[in-house]
């Protein structure tokens, strides 16, 4: 239990308890607060700031961080975030009170009357939808998330405060259990981070990652922090060696610039291992060079001197000066073999372009102080808006989590029309996807594409600096199998909407014929039932009209015989539910009982019982994982893993969709297929398997095999294996990986 601060005496000694503020601990803060902000905005008046501390430290007087501490110095530690990127006042009075409203007996109204129209602006767009009667915490994450993308089309400092309060908490995350630290690490690396990478905040971003990898994977971390330590004095000399001789080339050259050394970044680190399966010795950028000149000449002038004095390696010089990123990042990238035989990289950019790639938006918005939001052209708010109008047809949670993923974490793939225009997409991204990027007509009516001159399947990767043509004929309509081939949030929405409203006139359809062909077998007259009786059995089946009703009969969700029942009792009795025989017990050859189709007794249907249940083979769902239902013609219920990737092409028919549970924790094991990416040497196989023995697990298959795409010493062993749940999966891939020579794990859906 925390304790109160102990009172304070006067002269007549009878007890007197400090204000909130004059705490000794949360006064020094502030103090501290104060002395950034000063250094940065010497001129500034800083009585509105006091106040603002003064209110926010007596709303939060009675609540503790789970480090024990008095929460205000939560606050005064994001505003001290703020101050250091020097925003202004209404961000770092923002950053005093973003929690308030969330946590404490506090309208918005209040703050919109006691601060004004800016900060009660920003600390709304700030404030999660914690308070509302929403089903689960997924649900209440996408709203708070639509919510505050919201806020950021028009204020951008909802975003720059949220990031400095994400950035905060992870500093703090220690004093959390181990669930909660996980899910606020995964969260941050999937939403958080890319959204300042889209933003351009590259020095927020970085930090984010960093700390968030070393809570979502401590042992992968801790491993690689241990490696880079031990390489840290001879990386930073050789860096120092480089650093020196660019110094002095350009200074011959005449080329006014200063230079900056700097090793790769352990996430980034981590993720390129992690993607090419490499070890720290292949990773070329793991050494970096930054040269900032004066201006865009002087950027290539730098670049030539370079090369000239280093080969550089094909395929690694990249210019984003002449067509920035997305995020309007520019700087021109290069890889070289430098002495020694050692790879480094080098990043030239003018004093402009490095503010950009630090702060992103946030630099540009701070030289038009007292502008709320973004300009209307601005390219890094440009995907933002597109997706706040595409999340308005999103009515899934699922369905918006997964797009807003999609959209954040596109990595870029630039393509040309054949005037030239530049057409920014998703790695691997298909004409269909630049078809939909030049307009949503083009899109629908497409029926083939030139590249280069030449014809292509529509499931053609586009790659960079492809010249594309979009081939379309009238009245050509999209097809159910272009979701498979789309990569871009902008293309699978366009191509969703239009099937979802041909599916569901079919559906209704469908519903009303079979309704009708039921209501004669039972010798019910529709004509002869009362409109309102429609209207009042569909509420009961949760629609507000009774065309939703016919949709779900069409879909296969209800029965025709239960909607007659309820629109004429008197005429159709409640029928008795046939109940099926019990099916002969299968099992394998390790013992464990094997259900077939339409009888897996691990997964139920929320609320009904007697309803046919599979698990899909495409992802293969174990106990543990998040899953969801979806209603197939004449098969039952479909159950998949919410991660895997053919649930977002089926979610286009929202009325498909089912809640499914795990139905209970007995003695069946479930079929995984995983692959280890590995050296090549003597014993491997043998740790590898000793693995499963030691966890008491059978392995069904393995086969070992070199890995045709790389030219090293490298396996692969594929393994099929039982396991119990989601957690003794995970326990043993992590055991796999910490396998001298592992490069990695993968499970195979």
């Amino acid at each position: 239990m925390a304790t109160e601060p102990l009172p304070v005496t006067n002269a007549l000694s009878i007890p007197v308890n400090p204000e909130p503020w004059e705490v000794p601990q949360v006064a020094a803060a502030y103090a501290q607060l104060e002395k950034q902000v000063k250094a940065s905005r010497p001129n500034d008046d800083l009585s509105a700031l006091r106040r603002t501390f003064e209110k926010a430290a007596y709303w939060h007087r009675n609540r503790k961080r789970a480090t024990g501490d008095p929460y205000i110095l939560h606050p005064i530690a994001v505003s001290g975030i703020l101050a250091d990127e020097q925003m202004d006042m209404t961000c770092l009075q923002s950053g005093l009170l973003h929690d308030v409203v969330e946590d404490e007996d506090v309208h918005i109204d209040e703050i919109r009357r006691t601060f004004g129209d800016d900060v009660a602006r920003v600390v709304d767009g700030v404030t999660k939808l914690g308070k509302l009667k929403l089903a689960n915490r997924e649900e209440r994450q996408a709203e708070s998330l639509r919510k505050m993308l919201l806020a950021m089309t028009t204020d951008i400092r909802v975003i720059i405060v949220k990031l400095a309060d994400r950035m905060h908490n992870l500093q703090t995350l220690g004093a959390l259990s181990r669930e909660r630290q996980e899910r606020i690490s995964t969260e941050t690396l999937d939403i958080y981070v890319p959204i300042a990478h889209r933003l351009g905040m590259g020095k927020i971003r970085g930090q984010l990652e960093d700390i968030a990898f070393q809570y979502q994977d401590p042992e992968a971390s801790q491993e690689l922090m241990k490696e880079m330590e031990s390489r840290r004095q001879a990386n930073q000399e050789y860096l120092n060696m480089v650093k020196h001789a660019v110094e002095v080339k350009l200074a011959r050259d005449h080329i006014p610039a200063r230079v900056e050394g700097r090793l790769k970044r352990p996430f980034s680190i981590y993720q390129k291992m992690k993607r090419q399966r490499i070890g720290m010795d292949q990773v070329y950028d793991l050494l970096a060079l930054r040269i900032i000149t004066d201006s865009v000449k002087n950027c290539y002038a730098a670049l030539g001197v370079i090369h000239n004095e280093w080969h550089p390696i094909m395929g690694r010089i990249k210019d984003f000066i002449a067509i920035p990123r997305p995020n309007l990042y520019q700087s021109l990238h290069t890889s070289v073999i430098g002495p020694g035989g050692h790879s480094f990289e080098v990043q030239i950019r003018t004093e402009e372009m490095h503010h950009i790639a630090e702060e992103g938006i946030a630099a540009h918005w701070k030289y038009k102080e007292g502008k709320k939001g973004p300009a209307d052209d601005d390219q890094r708010i440009a995907w933002l808006r597109h997706l706040v109008e595409w999340q308005k047809e999103m009515n899934e949670p699922q369905e918006f989590m997964s797009t807003l993923r999609v959209e954040l974490y596109a990595e870029e793939v630039y393509c040309f029309t054949p005037k030239g225009r530049v057409i920014v997409l998703p790695r691997d991204a298909s004409p269909l996807d630049f078809a939909y990027a030049i307009h949503s007509d083009v899109g629908n009516t497409c029926v083939g594409a030139k590249v280069n001159g030449r014809i292509v399947p529509l499931k053609y990767q586009l790659r960079n600096g492809d010249v594309v043509e979009i081939l379309t004929q009238q009245g050509h309509l999209p097809s159910k199998d272009w979701l498979a081939l789309v990569k871009t949030s902008r293309a699978r929405n366009k191509i969703r909407h239009f099937i979802n409203a041909s599916e569901r006139a079919k559906a209704i359809e469908i519903g009303e014929k079979f309704l009708e062909k039921e209501a004669r077998r039972l010798g019910v007259s529709l004509s002869r039932i009362a409109k309102d009786r429609y209207e009042q059995v569909a509420s009961e089946y949760g629609h507000s009209k009774m065309e939703d009703v016919y949709a779900s009969l069409g879909y296969g969700r209800f029965s025709a015989r239960h909607i007659l029942q309820k629109l004429a009792p008197e005429s159709v009795p409640e029928a008795e539910p046939a109940k099926p025989p019990a099916p002969a017990p299968v099992f394998s050859a390790t013992g464990s009982q094997v259900f077939p189709p339409g009888q897996d007794l691990v997964v139920k249907v929320k609320g009904i019982d007697d309803v046919l249940v599979y698990r899909a083979k495409c992802c293969n769902p174990i106990r543990g994982e998040a899953i969801v239902g979806y209603v197939t013609r004449g098969k039952g219920i479909a159950v998949h893993s919410q991660n895997c990737k053919n649930v977002q092409s089926l979610l286009y028919e929202p009325e498909r969709r089912i809640d499914v549970e795990w139905a209970r924790a007995v003695s069946e094991t479930f079929t995984v297929k995983m692959m280890v990416y590995s050296e090549d040497r003597p014993g491997m196989l043998h740790e590898i398997t000793s693995i499963f023995y030691n966890e008491n697990t059978n392995i069904r298959s393995v086969e070992a095999r070199m890995d045709d795409k790389r030219s090293d010493d490298s396996a692969i062993v594929d393994l099929t294996c039982e396991v119990k749940d989601k957690r003794q999966m995970e326990k043993i891939i992590s055991a796999l990986r910490r396998i001298p020579g592992v490069r990695d794990v993968e499970r195979v859906q």
